[in-house]
């Protein structure tokens, strides 16, 4: 491998902002935050996230579904379900 192209790899902390979670992992994105985070006594770059799957509506059952008749069904009923066809198959 051709040295200094590649981008530091090491711990860094995402910490999800609305649930308050924080997860250790290794990631580049270390290098380009400023902010640190202490845990069992070592320092380590804090990277905030918006959205993971603490806060997220899918992954905890807050989430709704808003569609409630097939997709095929409301094509059909838009558009209606001969329209455009002749009974023939196309050559």
């Amino acid at each position: 491998m051709k040295k200094n192209t590649h981008p530091a790899y090491g711990p860094v902390v995402f910490r999800d902002r609305s649930a308050g979670t924080t997860v250790l992992t290794r990631s580049t994105l270390g290098a380009t935050t400023t902010e640190t985070l202490e845990l069992d006594g070592t320092t380590y770059p804090v990277v905030d996230v918006d959205i993971s799957s603490a806060s997220h509506p899918f992954w905890t059952g807050r989430g709704r579904v808003v569609d409630t008749e097939g997709r095929v069904e409301a094509f059909n009923r838009r558009y209606g379900a001969s329209a455009g066809t002749s009974g023939k198959p196309r050559r």
